[in-house]
């Protein structure tokens, strides 16, 4: 790999380790350290995901507009300054509106690391954006290891070392990356505002919004790892540096399993199926923690979660990518991503309300509900596209009778 991914991976890792510290123990810190409904722990979780929303879609315009040095540095310094007063000052306002600046601060940065990654190493292809996601998983996987373990002493220095670490992938960007400018190739990227003009393929796009529908509810479910279940796992007495080694199983397996993988998908080539067997094994993972009480039975669950998730979440991009028109590739995938951006949005309000209301059962039965719907949409995404393409096959047979 390029020097420059190498330098755009070790960011990552660290960048996200910092994170990781942090984004497990949210729901738990909120509820059982400051008192606050889970109804209110996921609003807060929702904000959050809007403003890195909000952030990804800002980072691309400037990208593309701006300075890609600049816009990296803008946005890792406010997530930064952000954590450091966090460090300091996390009583539940602080808490709740620097949580937010964090997720509008990081999420200006992920864009142009991604854009980067494909513009140094256009030859790299899909290795290059392997290397980000990869890193990203081994930063979640030490941060759960470790965040646990130091929650389980005091949250205060959870704060202090997400804060340390920030300071650190600060530092690294504003020394390493002053040539980000010189190294890209801007032909390359493009944002989701520029491409969001008319939508003329309709069948296609039809077909994308299909698929995204079982995305979307496939996220629902799986946000709720990170909010509802965390606090479940709280009130079965499982430890918080226990909870925490869940993630790092999480994040550890998406690594190590990589061969994996590949050898699901070199047997079948078929997204589809991809999909079909990554939902089915998400709806296991989850009748499992439904009847879960012990920390192995979690872990049992979150191994089986981790393998559905590895078979699932990278199909949508890619048959979005076949879906797309030429040319419409980015807006195409900044669909998919908003869409699993808006399930993590959703999730932790709604699941926090029904077990505020009801209980964690009943949720579990909900989600379960929920993940049948990937199956069909799946299913019948394409079925405009079929009947396109039929139609052609048969102008194109009477056209040659002719």
């Amino acid at each position: 790999m390029p020097r420059f991914i190498w330098v755009l991976v070790i960011a990552t890792t660290i960048n996200v380790t910092g994170a990781s510290f942090l984004w497990p123990l949210n729901t738990i810190y909120m509820h059982n350290e400051l008192g606050r409904s889970l109804a209110f722990a996921g609003f807060i979780l929702m904000f959050n995901q809007g403003a890195t929303i909000a952030g990804n879609l800002i980072g691309g315009v400037l990208f593309d507009k701006f300075s890609a040095y600049r816009t990296i540095l803008y946005g890792t310094g406010l997530a930064m300054g952000a954590a450091i007063i966090l460090s300091f000052n996390h009583n539940i306002l602080p808490y709740s509106i620097l949580l937010i600046l964090i997720g509008f601060g990081t999420g200006i940065t992920w864009p142009v690391m991604f854009a980067m990654a494909g513009s140094i190493w256009p030859e790299g292809g899909r290795r290059a954006f392997n290397a980000i996601y990869v890193a990203q998983n081994l930063g979640v996987a030490l941060g759960a290891t470790v965040g646990g373990y130091v929650a389980s002493i005091s949250f205060n220095y959870i704060f202090i070392a997400n804060a340390l670490l920030f300071v650190v992938f600060f530092l690294i960007v504003l020394v390493a990356f002053k040539g980000i400018d010189n190294e890209r190739d801007r032909q390359m990227n493009t944002t989701v505002i520029e491409q969001s003009g008319k939508i003329r393929n309709k069948s296609s796009f039809m077909a994308l919004i299909i698929l995204c529908v079982g995305f979307f509810t496939a996220w629902i479910a799986y946000s709720q790892w990170q909010s509802t279940i965390a606090s479940h796992t709280q009130d079965v007495g499982i430890p918080l540096d226990r909870y925490s080694s869940l993630w790092a199983i999480n994040g550890f397996l998406i690594v190590l399993g990589q061969p994996l993988v590949k050898w699901v998908t070199g047997k079948f080539r078929s997204q589809k199926i991809h999909i079909y067997l990554g939902n089915a094994i998400l709806f296991t993972s989850f009748l499992i923690a439904m009847f879960a009480e012990e920390f192995t039975m979690f872990a049992v669950a979150m191994v089986i979660l981790t393998v559905g998730e590895m078979l699932m979440w990278p199909a949508v991009p890619t048959i979005a990518s076949e879906l797309a028109p030429k040319g419409r590739a980015g807006f195409y995938q900044g669909f998919v991503n908003s869409v699993s951006a808006a399930g993590r949005m959703i999730g932790p309000v709604f699941g926090g309300l029904i077990v505020d209301l009801y209980n964690i059962q009943l949720l579990f039965f909900v989600l379960l509900f929920l993940l049948l719907i990937p199956f069909f949409t799946t299913f019948f995404y394409d079925s405009g596209i079929q009947k396109l393409h039929k139609l052609d096959r048969e102008r194109t047979y009477n056209g040659k009778e002719a």
